[in-house]
């Protein structure tokens, strides 16, 4: 079988990259699928119908537009990992943990320590919880290969 692997969250360092090639060291059979990374083309992404004058508009607009992506790839998913970082809050991620967590999606934290109260609610319906991309690489190996 080959595993659909939804990543989600914090865009600003190489986590995704680390688990993906963490994958391919182990030979796993996965498929990795993403929001789109690119920030300036993620806020831009409700451009393509019109202008708008408002900040709050435009970003409605491309909330919508990016959510048809990101609702049918969760809802093809096998698993999700969701990443919180530090440096920003990732609300997108937290809503994303929601809704694998309505759909009954199992899914992956993947965040530090320092941020387990706030996250404690999203935590309690997550499958497992990483502090690392190794851990979630080992957490891939044992489900997908036991």
């Amino acid at each position: 079988m080959e595993w659909n692997v939804y990543l989600s969250g914090e865009i600003h360092t190489d986590w995704r990259e680390q688990i993906i090639a963490g994958c391919r060291e182990h030979k796993l059979p996965v498929t990795f699928t993403s929001a789109v990374t690119d920030h300036d083309a993620s806020d831009a992404a409700g451009d393509v119908l019109g202008e708008e004058t408002s900040g709050f508009w435009r970003d409605h607009k491309s909330a919508k537009v990016n959510a048809i992506r990101i609702k049918n790839l969760i809802e093809k998913c096998d698993i999700a990992i969701i990443r919180f970082g530090d440096k920003y809050k990732q609300w997108n991620a937290a809503f994303d943990a929601g809704f694998c967590a309505a759909l009954g999606k199992p899914y992956v934290t993947l965040h530090s320590d320092d941020i387990v109260h706030p996250l404690k609610e999203v935590d309690a319906s997550a499958m497992a919880w990483a502090t690392t991309p190794e851990q979630v690489v080992d957490v891939l190996k044992y489900v997908i290969s036991k």
